[in-house]
């Protein structure tokens, strides 16, 4: 049976697959730059639309690979098909198409709608609901990329997955590392903390040692179609930026107003949904007062909003659920020095990182990192190596 017809069977079982992009005869794929020094290895590639992911399938291509480009359909915003800063959804997709004709690759677009809806979208409207601040990208890499479209990846016999995220997987004795990229500024592995040893194993960056304009560069070298496309910044499902929306739509009783009082639970004021706020926040409260004020806490039973001086959001113990750890887990109870990152941005704070029983951790920072909201990611590095993180409860 030919590659393509294998591609073709493999596929006719599932029903959220829809071709795009024709597939090619086997003399077809003959005459193309699959084959090379690894033209025996097949391997499937992430495209979302993007310039990062459409260079990975490119480099992918040049270097002989056979490369199959998935794309995730995961919501629909009808007509909303010139923003160029979402993914996944409406322009992306076309783009996407166009990459893979420009690349002379087979191409799929699978529908994962109602997939994506029920395990990202609601999961974020649930967590603001909850009074938490989510990471809705995190929560797509965990439930969706690294699961059912790696499952996808392995149906179709291909040998990895291949993403355009700025990280780096390294070898070393017969196991894999998660690192840091290269260019800091552009490191992406805060959200690749959930990915567990055996994921790793099966995952390809090849970005991760690439600076952004070197990337760029490849693309106009490559004359991809989206070489001048800017990068996305908004959350995909979210692409006017208006969070609170977005959560109303999904669960209305989301908007229902409440209180904002002080630590001593005085009222100053009044709110029209905790959805509107998250801990550290300090504009948009709609209160005159003589000092600044910050959200400290958020109380979902009573809808109550607590705000108080920047000095009361110091901390230096966090308690994390659910905790992945890349590295073989450490022993319970036994403290890691390591340095952690609270957020994507946040350049990391060294402390000593603790395992506790049913997949929890306590965190001791040296010093206060700052604002720490729950829902949000707490990443341990031991240098540039990724060893684990949780949910800050």
């Amino acid at each position: 049976m030919s590659y393509m017809a294998r591609n073709r069977q493999l596929l006719s079982h599932k029903i959220l697959f829809r071709v795009i992009h024709p597939l090619k005869s086997d003399q077809e794929m003959k005459n193309s730059s699959f084959i090379g020094q690894q033209g025996n290895k097949r391997v499937a590639v992430a495209m979302s639309g993007g310039v990062d992911s459409s260079v990975a399938a490119a480099l992918m291509v040049e270097r002989g690979y056979q490369v199959i480009g998935l794309t995730l359909q995961l919501y629909d915003h009808g007509t909303d098909t010139g923003n160029q800063r979402t993914c996944c959804a409406g322009r992306d997709i076309y783009d996407a198409r166009r990459v893979a004709a420009r690349l002379n690759i087979p191409h799929y677009v699978l529908d994962y709608e109602d997939r994506f809806k029920q395990a990202v979208i609601e999961d974020f409207a649930d967590s603001y609901i909850r009074g938490s601040t989510p990471i809705p990208c995190v929560r797509c890499n965990e439930r969706i990329k690294f699961q059912d479209l790696l499952g996808t990846a392995r149906s179709l016999n291909a040998d990895a997955l291949v993403t355009g995220h700025y990280a780096r997987r390294i070898a070393t004795r017969g196991s894999r590392e998660l690192h840091k990229a290269s260019n800091l500024s552009r490191d992406q592995s805060y959200f690749l903390f959930t990915i567990t040893p055996e994921q790793l194993d099966y995952l390809l960056f090849p970005l991760g040692g690439l600076e952004k304009d070197q990337t760029r560069d490849l693309a106009e070298n490559f004359d991809l179609p989206v070489a001048s496309k800017p990068d996305s910044q908004d959350i995909c499902f979210v692409p006017d930026g208006d969070y609170a929306r977005t959560i109303e739509k999904l669960r209305p009783e989301a908007a229902e107003p409440g209180d904002i009082i002080l630590e001593d639970e005085t009222i100053i004021g009044q709110h029209a949904g905790i959805i509107h706020f998250t801990v550290g926040q300090r504009r948009g409260l709609g209160i005159a007062w003589p000092e600044p004020l910050y959200v400290l806490r958020l109380i979902p039973d009573t809808r109550e909003v607590v705000v108080g001086p920047k000095s009361s959001l110091q901390v230096t113990r966090v308690t994390l659920n659910n905790v992945n750890w890349l590295k073989p887990t450490t022993t319970v109870s036994k403290e890691v020095k390591l340095t952690v990152k609270i957020r994507s941005a946040h350049r990391g704070t060294p402390a000593r990182v603790r395992a506790l029983p049913n997949g929890r951790a306590e965190i001791d920072f040296d010093h206060t990192p700052g604002a720490v909201s729950p829902g949000q990611a707490a990443v341990f590095y031991d240098s540039s190596r990724l060893i684990g993180g949780g949910w800050i409860e």
